[in-house]
């Protein structure tokens, strides 16, 4: 789980394959649950909530297409979140208060043929536990450089692979990267996504203003910082599953708001390096199931 933690909350590659242009906004609340040790029992008297806000815009500012008319997109891409803990009877030594995500990213998209693409993207974060800007140090700050290989297997199915190098453990290192993108169009419209977490989702279009689905998805966010003068990570991982309506402003605004369950929440330190990944030497702290639910709006130009 903690492999999967790191590649959610930190990874800095932007997918987007959409010619057009994209900001998003959206917020979500985690009710109130008892914290678990390790038996699953619950720690005395403690309990916590989240409240996460995000938002993020998608520039492709260079289309043009090749002799085959296939595109090539060069663009850029931005997103924050702002997580806020509430916790009642739990010291920051097992769960910070508060988290701030930044972070930017050129991108590049190029075919190979008409069955291959390439996806390349140069980025920078920044992750940190407090909103102070005069609190934030190098040890804050995030690279990466990545590249995918992408084939179109059917026009609703694409599987990719490649390479990621970013210093999350405190140095350049080398991580495979996936790409997992399926979807099928019926009476009802299924579809996998391993672009930004993950998220599976069965849709169906009650109207041209509206549409319905069934959603699981896998979230996080991480903070680097400096606790009992070592070099730390702190990851809030979780897992929802519920209902989702979305409401068609018009072809260019929509608002999903979702309502159901967080099926799994955990929250824990670990050493900034590989070797305390798989260690025992952090903190790893799980949340009982909750009520969750989250609203956002969508704008594509």
């Amino acid at each position: 789980m903690k492999l999967i933690s790191c590649w959610v909350v930190f990874a800095l590659v932007i997918v987007c394959n959409d010619t057009n242009a994209q900001i998003s906004f959206k917020t979500e609340y985690i009710g109130n649950s008892p914290l678990l040790d390790d038996n699953g029992n619950r720690i005395g008297d403690s309990e916590g909530a989240a409240l996460v806000y995000k938002g993020g815009i998608n520039i492709p500012f260079s289309t043009k297409v090749d002799k085959k008319n296939l595109p090539i997109i060069w663009g850029i891409g931005a997103s924050a979140s702002y997580t806020s803990f509430d916790n009642e009877k739990i010291t920051e030594d097992l769960v910070l208060s508060e988290m701030l995500g930044l972070q930017a990213t050129l991108y590049h998209i190029r075919p190979l043929n008409e069955k291959w693409y390439m996806m390349a993207n140069i980025g920078v974060g920044i992750y940190t536990p407090n909103t102070k800007l005069s609190k934030i140090r190098y040890g804050n700050f995030l690279g990466n450089i990545g590249v995918i290989f992408i084939k179109k297997i059917r026009p609703t199915l694409e599987i990719g692979f490649g390479a990621a190098i970013n210093n999350t453990f405190g140095y350049p290192m080398l991580f495979p990267a996936l790409y997992f993108n399926w979807m099928y169009e019926g009476h009802f419209i299924f579809s996998v996504s391993m672009m930004d977490g993950g998220e599976m989702s069965v849709k169906y279009n009650v109207n041209k203003q509206l549409s319905l689905s069934l959603i699981a998805e896998m979230s996080g966010q991480g903070v680097m910082l400096k606790k009992n003068n070592q070099e730390m990570m702190f990851s809030h991982q979780y897992i929802i599953m519920g209902v989702r309506p979305e409401f068609k402003v018009n072809k260019y605004i929509s608002i999903p708001i979702t309502v159901g369950a967080s099926m799994m929440r955990s929250a824990g330190y670990d050493k900034r390096s590989l070797k305390g990944i798989f260690s025992n030497t952090g903190t790893d702290s799980d949340f009982k199931d909750s009520f969750y639910v989250s609203g956002g709006i969508k704008l594509g130009f």
